[in-house]
């Protein structure tokens, strides 16, 4: 109880003073006696030992608390009245104030009575100068203690943050009380100017000592000033984790911890004048070309260099970066290392593009490049992840790749990879894909155990006026302002240089006298850019290629191009499907006590492998183990996918009797088989799909998927599938192969439960409509190849099944959509066969009619093109009205690129059919206003396609689960009405 005492001294924020009422005559005869009887300990409840002890564990669980005690008392004060009411009553006090004083009891009545301890006397205590020298000397220290932990808590409230001077760093004047920043502050603490001078013994919870364990108080504000409150704000005691903060400490207050020797001040400077220049070099050849440099913060290439270096002294062997278009053209040159040439060329209007797409504009590319290390002479290898104009947006992709490299490495803790994210502050502060990024750090599966955090202040720059604080993101010419590093010729030095950092001025004396750098060395890199400039002029031809900041050797050829245009059969032999089923049917591991109700779903699985069938969840199960045991590696990341959101799957077994035991049977499948990870993800969409695009780029040897809770959610994760899946190939060359599993269906469940806006995907899908392709022996790989994406929307789980399988089988990587289904889960008619699974099968694009009507197809009235779940609608309905000879109906699994080889042999098989696509969805949503064009150029718009399905709205589906059976019987009258369109012209 001497350090929970303690405590509540050495938290009490202002000064104490010494005044308590008068006691009783009996009570002050007690209070006499109060020293003998609680001995020992009533004379260390407070010495500084105990106070330093206990201030280890308490100085980092926030703002100080005041100190409880009676009106205008102070500890002892606070001590004497627990202890009267102790003596009154021992169960009026808490049990620990109790157990205390029973057992200072105890002792005192073995050893003599002690001398009286005058801070324990209540006598006429109204004045600090009735204080012992003892109470005196305690109280300063613990008036001490809390003047350190205040300036640890507040001192970036006045630290120099803005180098214009023009704000402060709250953005007001407040200052913080507790803060001694004039003489008068120091009654705050009851402390005097005489204090100054005096030695104070300095607690655990700070560095500023060194190696000295007392300072004068004049030098322990002056350190705390120096650590806190200078031209770096700390704001780290928020920090629950006591060795973290004493970390942050150590490294930020221990004496000399910010010096650098004249080599490194030589070699930061160096770093500075290649920073300077080359800004300078962009901004006299380019003036009005936007380039986004990094005029007024130059000082962010050493930081990102020094930061590499360490990182690499560390063992780090891979460091990915992610940053905004400002300085992304400087960081390229002076720390990626990228070809000046290459960097001048991209500003040439003349330049002509090699590579097929868009290609981006030069302050959006990325770049990868290995290299050794200068400081620490060890191979490094540096990525700068390509990105658009949408602020933080890469933040995942380069977490996500991050992890990828630290997986396929071994690196679990993440000792040989890790990444850096540069941000703007504004950026930094308004972006919430920066807070779902942060939320993933603690998270097993997505977790890169720390990243660097480089904030920019953008402040500086990009204007003519020094004391503008803003100005406009796209400048078309820029200027340095008063506190950018400037050049200055030394009087006595003609022929050199003296660098001079004006918002230093201990740099400034310290280049004055010791660092000189010669003419020649400043003109040396002014001729490097100028021979890359030279040379830059002889390029005609722009190469994407050369920008890639994810290549994977030996994936492709060496012009970058797939070694063959062909995808082998995707089915598998059957004992490979037999042993999987098996598996999936089991609990591998023993003693391990399932639910009763999983039970009963693994009996299913057995069940269903013996009768060689699969239903959704077990063809996934196929697909997933039969790439693992082919080397692939499976990634499953969404929310709640380890049960499924419709509680299909269930790849992560819970043990029932022991917490948190699990078992994941797809990775107990064969002894040599890829590592299957499937991991429930946090609420969000932005950030984790993000994510796993990031860590698809790093291999193409990887299955890597996102599944959205239902399809409608993806939309929040837009910026992604924008800016990076869908237009990532044809501005930045850069494959990918990631899956995204979108849950689709009407089902009456809602607007917000039904749609995956499949419109959205094919209307930015690539393939001209209007161009009557030409059919060659490779063409169904070869439209694949030309796609930004593929978009199919599988009928049944053998399809399923086999797109997954080609996504790895192809000698390219394409991002592949696929519209998952909700009801067919457990369909009774949505299950396939282990036939249509075999070996020398493949996914089929096109499902054509297989029953009575193909037998006749002369006699087919009408043939309704449709895909996905509403075909079961549609047979079912045929069926009540016996069209089955009458109607044929054909499924498009894949809907883009579209099949016009299948779907021109479909039409040409029923030459007097009436042609419908037909879809669950509303006429201005889901695929209509794609397939339509493309029927026409296909049929040369000889035959009409009519359409059946819900009428426009605005809303994707209804609420109302009537209306939602009204306007399904209604299009499903509509398509077996045979007289529906008669009349009718197209």
């Amino acid at each position: 109880m001497s350090e929970g005492l303690a405590t509540r001294a050495s938290f009490c924020p202002g000064p104490v003073v010494y005044a308590s009422p008068a006691l009783p005559v009996s009570r002050m005869s007690q209070l006499r006696l109060l020293p003998s009887r609680l001995g020992a300990q009533a004379t260390r409840i407070l010495t500084p030992h105990n106070v330093q002890m206990f201030s280890w564990h308490s100085r980092s669980s926030g703002p100080p608390a005041t100190f409880p005690s009676s009106k205008g008392g102070g500890s002892s004060s606070y001590m004497e009245e627990m202890y009267f009411a102790w003596l009154e009553n021992p169960q009026s006090v808490h049990k620990s104030w109790d157990s205390f004083f029973r057992k200072a009891s105890e002792e005192g009545s073995c050893v003599p009575a002690q001398p009286l301890l005058s801070f324990l006397v209540p006598e006429s205590r109204p004045a600090v100068s009735s204080r012992t020298k003892t109470s005196k000397l305690v109280e300063d220290h613990l008036a001490v203690q809390s003047l350190i932990r205040a300036y640890q808590i507040r001192g970036h409230h006045v630290a120099q943050l803005d180098p214009l001077g023009i704000l402060d760093a709250d953005l007001d004047s407040f200052v913080p009380s507790d803060l001694i920043t004039t003489i008068d502050k120091l009654a705050f603490y009851d402390l005097r100017e005489a204090d100054l001078d005096k030695e104070f013994r300095l607690p655990m919870t700070t560095f500023i000592g060194g190696s000295e364990h007392t300072l004068s108080l004049r030098e322990i504000i002056r350190r705390l000033e120096s650590t806190y409150c200078q031209h770096i704000g700390l704001e780290f005691m928020f920090i629950n984790d006591v060795e973290q903060c004493q970390w942050i400490r150590q490294k930020f207050e221990t004496p000399g911890v910010m010096r650098f020797s004249s080599e490194e001040k030589r070699t930061l400077l160096a770093r500075l004048v290649r920073s300077m220049r080359f800004e300078d070099f962009l901004a006299r050849k380019w003036s009005s070309e936007k380039r986004f440099g990094l005029e007024g913060c130059e000082v962010m290439i050493p930081a990102l260099k020094t930061i590499i270096d360490k990182s690499s002294e560390m063992g780090i062997e891979n460091v990915i970066l992610g940053m905004p278009h400002r300085g992304r053209l400087n960081v390229l040159a002076n720390v990626i290392r990228k070809d000046l040439e290459q960097i001048f060329c991209q500003f040439d209007p003349k330049l002509e593009a090699a590579d097929e797409g868009s290609g981006d504009v030069k302050y959006h590319l990325g770049m990868y490049h290995e290299r050794i290390n200068r400081v620490t002479n060890r191979n490094i290898a540096l990525s700068l992840v390509a990105s658009p104009s949408h602020l933080e947006a890469v933040d995942p992709v380069v977490q996500g790749k991050t992890k990828a490299e630290q997986f396929y490495r071994g690196d679990a803790q993440g000792k040989k990879v890790m990444s850096i994210l540069v941000h703007g502050d504004a950026a930094f502060a308004g972006q919430g894909v920066v807070y779902e990024t942060f939320h993933l750090s603690d998270l097993p599966s997505y977790t890169t155990n720390g990243t660097v955090h480089v904030v920019v202040n953008n402040q500086i720059g990009f204007t003519t006026d020094p004391r503008m604080a803003r100005s406009s993101p796209y400048p078309t010419d820029v200027a340095r302002v008063v506190n950018a590093p400037i050049f200055h010729v030394n009087a006595d030095d003609p022929e050199a240089v003296i660098y001079v950092c004006s918002v230093a001025a201990e740099w400034r004396n310290t280049f004055n006298k010791d660092v000189v750098v010669d003419l020649e060395e400043i003109a040396k890199y002014d001729r490097i850019c100028e021979e890359a400039y030279g040379k830059s002029k002889d390029k005609k031809i722009l190469h994407i290629k050369h920008w890639l900041d994810s290549p994977w050797p030996g994936f492709f050829n060496v012009d970058g191009e797939p070694k063959s245009m062909t995808c082998p059969a995707t089915g598998i032999p059957e004992d490979v499907l037999t042993h999987i089923g098996d598996v999936a049917s089991s609990v591998p591991l023993e003693d391990f006590k399932i639910h009763t109700g999983l039970s009963r779903i693994l009996r299913s699985r057995a069940d269903m492998t013996k009768k060689r069938t699969v239903d959704w969840a077990l063809a996934e199960y196929m697909a997933f183990g039969s790439l693992l045991k082919e080397g692939i590696h499976v990634r499953l990341s969404g929310q709640d996918v380890e049960r499924g959101t419709f509680s299909h799957r269930h790849h992560v077994l819970h043990d029932q009797e022991i917490d948190r035991r699990t078992c994941v049977p797809m990775n107990h499948l064969w002894p040599d088989q890829a590592p299957y990870t499937v991991c429930n993800s946090s609420l969000s969409e932005y950030g984790v799909l993000g994510f796993e695009l990031g860590y698809a780029m790093a291999s193409p040897d990887a299955l890597v998927l996102w599944e959205a809770q239902f399809g409608d959610f993806h939309n929040t994760a837009q910026c992604i599938i924008d800016q990076f899946i869908s237009t990532g190939q044809a501005k930045w060359v850069r494959h990918n192969g990631i899956v995204l599993l979108l849950p689709h269906g009407m089902e009456g469940m809602g607007p917000e439960h039904s749609s995956a806006r499949p419109e959205r995907f094919l209307q930015m899908s690539n393939d001209d409509s209007d161009a009557y392709p030409t059919f060659t022996k490779d063409f169904e790989v070869s439209q694949l190849y030309d796609c930004n994406w593929i978009v199919v929307n599988c009928s049944t789980p053998a399809s399923y099944f086999h797109v997954l399988r080609r996504q790895i089988l192809l000698p390219f990587r394409k991002p592949l959509i696929i519209f998952t289904p909700k009801s067919l889960l457990r369909h009774p008619e949505a299950k396939s066969n282990f036939d249509h699974m075999l070996c020398g099968t493949s996914f089929q694009r096109v499902i054509p009619e297989d029953g009575a009507a193909a037998q006749a197809p002369e006699q087919v009235r009408r043939l309704i093109f449709c895909t996905g779940k509403v075909y079961y609608d549609l047979v079912k309905e045929r069926s009540s009205q016996g069209l089955e000879e009458q109607v044929a109906i054909t499924r498009l699994e894949q809907i883009s690129p579209f099949p016009f080889d299948l779907i021109k042999q479909e039409a040409e098989k029923y030459p007097s059919a009436e042609l419908v696509w037909c879809q669950e969805e509303h006429k201005n949503m889901g695929y209509y206003d794609y397939i339509s064009p493309r029927f026409m150029t296909i049929l040369s718009r000889a035959r009409p396609i009519w359409y059946v399905g819900r009428d426009p709205a605005a809303a994707p589906a209804t609420g109302n689960r009537n209306t939602h059976l009204v306007s399904l019987k209604k299009f499903l009258d509509t398509a077996f009405n045979l007289q529906a369109f008669e009349g009718k012209t197209f």
